[in-house]
Formats: structure tokens, sequence, C-alpha cells
């Protein structure tokens, strides 16, 4: 295993510019998920350390060493891409074998290799088995196991479970934590789905536009986003927001006019508000609370009510909004389309932004971040 680290790296292709001003530290067997939008520049970005790309600027060093020139066979590492990619006239055992008899290496050492990948990723029992006999999740674990066995000093994931349905998506992403507490290898994994991000990630860097927005660990990223972006993306459902009136800003509190004109003192740092000003809050539907509990309460119509069995997700039609407002709750909720429903608004669960996106620090403690 190898530390990665890149010093203001930018991609271009021609006068469009992918991939700007990056710059990141990532440990020596730290998991790390590059999270994001489509078209943001995270798959651009793992190429760029796989050699797969040139870079246009900056430097890249994995394990202290330059790699600008460096080509991606001298590298020590080993991608695993959105696609399969198997020769189906092959047998497992071949297909995991294949790059190390292009390299001329050992018999018996491709044998315990591959056999050493094949017990690790379970399919010890399916050597001789081609590709057409395979489920989708079993493919994915040969693919792993085709990098796997060239012993890569990191490992890259682009996308790797895009192509799988949900029931599997959940099933592979333990497998793959499970497999880097094994290894203990260092994984870079791009995705654009924040759930994955969230339950897989040691570190998360959520990429906007090209340019790194934030860097932190998922429950960082979840209460203590740095930005109006980094808050909308994570998290599922997404972040409410509503414009508010600033009454009064203190060092360690700012009180809030809401458009219903009730207020409340939030805990997020002042230092940087202005009174008579309009800004952003926010607050996670899951954070919302029953009206009697609140510090503040809004009313809105029901527009959708999605039963899950396990919680309810209640939208709501609110005025001067302009998206559905989402209440979240565990359990069953005895709500229907075209009530007027109204919730609780707990204070210390709130965020602040400014109207350049960039939020107020909360001060509020929260468990486990």
């Amino acid at each position: 295993m190898a530390s990665v680290t890149l010093r203001n790296v930018c991609k271009a292709y021609g006068d469009n510019l992918i991939s700007k001003n990056v710059d990141l530290d990532i440990a020596e067997g730290e998991f790390v998920v590059f999270v994001g939008p489509s078209g943001c520049g995270k798959s651009t970005l793992l190429r760029c350390i796989a050699g797969l790309e040139d870079i246009t600027s900056g430097d890249l060093y994995i394990g202290g060493e330059r790699m600008n020139e460096i080509p991606p066979s001298q590298r020590g590492v080993g991608m695993v891409f959105q696609s399969y990619a198997l020769y189906p006239h092959l047998n497992l055992y071949d297909n995991m074998s294949f790059g190390l008899k292009l390299a001329k290496a050992d018999n018996a050492e491709i044998k315990r290799r591959v056999e050493n990948a094949a017990n690790i990723l379970q399919l010890g029992h399916l050597l001789e088995r081609r590709p057409k006999a395979l489920s989708g999740g079993q493919r994915q674990r040969v693919a792993i196991g085709r990098t796997l066995v060239s012993q890569p000093k990191v490992f890259l994931l682009d996308e790797p479970l895009s192509n799988l349905d949900a029931a599997l998506r959940v099933q592979m992403r333990i497998e793959i934590a499970k497999l880097h507490k094994q290894l203990g290898s260092t994984m870079i994994y791009v995705t654009h789905d924040q759930v994955e991000a969230m339950t897989m990630a040691q570190k998360i860097v959520v990429l906007d536009g090209g340019y790194v927005s934030q860097v932190g660990k998922p429950l960082e990223l979840y209460h203590y986003p740095k930005n109006r972006f980094v808050a909308g993306f994570i998290g599922s459902p997404k972040m409410n927001f509503m414009s508010v009136h600033i009454e009064a800003a203190e060092s360690d509190r700012v009180l809030v006019q809401l458009a219903n004109g009730q207020t409340m003192w939030i805990p997020v740092s002042g230092q940087t508000v202005e009174a008579g000003s309009r800004m952003s809050l926010g607050i996670r539907p899951e954070h919302l609370v029953g009206q009697e509990s609140g510090d503040a309460t809004i009313e809105g119509h029901v527009q959708v009510v999605e039963k899950l069995g396990y919680e309810t997700q209640v939208y709501l039609k609110m005025p001067n909004l302009d998206a559905d407002f989402i209440y979240r709750r565990p359990d069953t909720l005895e709500v229907e389309a075209g009530d007027t429903f109204t919730v609780g608004i707990p204070a210390h669960r709130c965020h602040l932004f400014h109207s350049n996106g960039e939020a107020c620090q909360r001060l509020y403690k929260e468990v486990g971040a």
C-alpha cells in the first residue's frame, strides 16, 4: 500500500478545464471516496491518478514518488472499471491470471495469487466456470480479483457497482468494505451515489464543477457541511432550505425570522452575519420534529406521502418555497395528501448559509461527528 498526494492538479481538454487546482492527501491504507454529480470530474481525476489521462498541470505523488511522467504499468496501481470487461471464452482462473501471464510470471506464483484472491472473494469453487455462468455480483468480484492478483499499492475503483441491481449493490458495497478491512490497502472509489460514499468511506472528497468542495469523514460532512452544495448533496432525502430574515447576530448565535413571522435563536457563529440581511436556513428532513417539540413551527399542504413501513416521508407545499419541504420520521404516520400539516423546527439542528453558499460554523456538538 502507498499514500497518494495531489498538489494543484488540473486537467483540461483543450480550453475545457475539468479538474481545477485539486489538493489532496490520501494516507496509506485509507479508503477514500470521490463523490459528486455527473460531470463534476471525479472519474477524470481517478484516471489521472491511474495514468490513463495526462495531468495538464500540478504534481501527483504515489508513495512519495512523483508520477506525472511514469506510465500506468509502473505506478503500482490497479483499476476496477464500471464494466466487468471479462473475456467470455475464458474461465475465471484464466480471466484472473491473464495479466500475470502476459507479464510472464512464474506459473506457481500465478496459481498462488489467483487461489488466494479467489478465496478472499469467495470464488474458489467457481474458478472453472466462464463469465456467462455467473451472476452480476460474482462477475464484479472476478473483476476485483483480476486487479487483486496484480498486488497493486493502490486500488482505484470507478463506479464498479453501477451495473448491479439495488440488492446486489448493497451486498457488494459490504463485501468491498470487508475486503478493504482484510487487505488494509489504499483504495480510491468513485461514485455519484452519496449513500455508497457515506457507508463505505473513511474519508469523502466532494467534487463540484471540478473543484474540491469539502473533504472529511462521512458524519463530518453530514453534520457540518462547509457550503450549501455539500449540505444539499450529502443526505437522502436532501436537506430542506428556506429563506430567513436576520433579526440579530451575536458571536455564538443568530436570531432568524421565518416567513410566518416566528423567530428563533440558532447556535451558529454570527461573526460574519449582518442584522437585516437575508440568508438561507437548512434543516434535514429527519431532524424535523412534531410541532409541540420545535423551537418554531411551519405549516404546509401535504402533496405526497411515501409510506415505506420503517419510515414515512411527507412532502409539503409551503408559501415562498420553490421546492417541496420534506418531513421524515421513523415508523408510520397517519397523514394523507391534501391534509394541512405542521412540523416543528429544533434550532440546534439548523444550518445557516450566506448568499454565496458559505455556511456559518455550527456550534452544536453532534454525537459521533
